[in-house]
């Protein structure tokens, strides 16, 4: 239980909840931000992706470490401090601790998976392959337009053969005709 006091005279007692250092933000926590992850005051996490991506803080001030080796001066060990609205970049596999510096506010961040490369084929022949697959569909529906053709071709052709056709057409007109008494 924390006490604090509202004012010289009167005290106001908080019943506190045990919750993880990070946690997804929800919309009903407010000052919260949706769709970030939250990082307690105060405390630290490390983050070792397993895809590359962009680790970019949305609310408050971050303190991030990397694993080295480093580049640059002796004194660059991998320690930086980022504000809200910049991002930093992860490989695959890089090892990075986060502390948010704010020792009494929470600080908010996102992490996002790049998009993987898909491979493409050589632009040279693009120019080729594409109108090489329209040509392979045009010949599919045409070979099934034929096939369709031949079949309703031959159906009246063996009607007429058989006589069929024709005697349909003269039971129809001599239906109509008929007077039956």
């Amino acid at each position: 239980m924390i006490h604090c006091r509202t004012s010289p005279n009167r005290r106001m007692a908080m019943i506190t909840q045990a919750r993880p250092y990070t946690q997804q933000s929800t919309a009903t926590e407010a000052p919260a931000l949706p769709g970030t992850w939250k990082l307690a005051a105060g405390r630290a996490i490390t983050l070792q992706p397993r895809e590359e991506g962009t680790f970019k803080v949305a609310h408050g001030q971050m303190w991030v470490t990397y694993d080295g080796p480093h580049r640059g001066a002796y004194n660059e060990s991998g320690d930086h401090f980022i504000g809200a609205g910049q991002t930093v970049r992860l490989r695959a596999g890089q090892r990075m601790v986060v502390e948010s510096w704010n020792w009494q506010n929470p600080s908010y961040f996102t992490w996002d998976p790049l998009p993987v490369a898909v491979r493409q084929t050589a632009p040279r022949f693009n120019a080729v392959l594409q109108p090489l697959a329209d040509l392979r569909l045009a010949i599919v529906f045409g070979a099934g337009a034929v096939v369709r053709l031949v079949h309703g071709v031959g159906a009246i052709a063996w009607q007429l053969a058989t006589g069929h056709g024709r005697a349909v057409a003269l039971n129809a007109t001599a239906g109509a005709c008929s007077t039956r008494a």
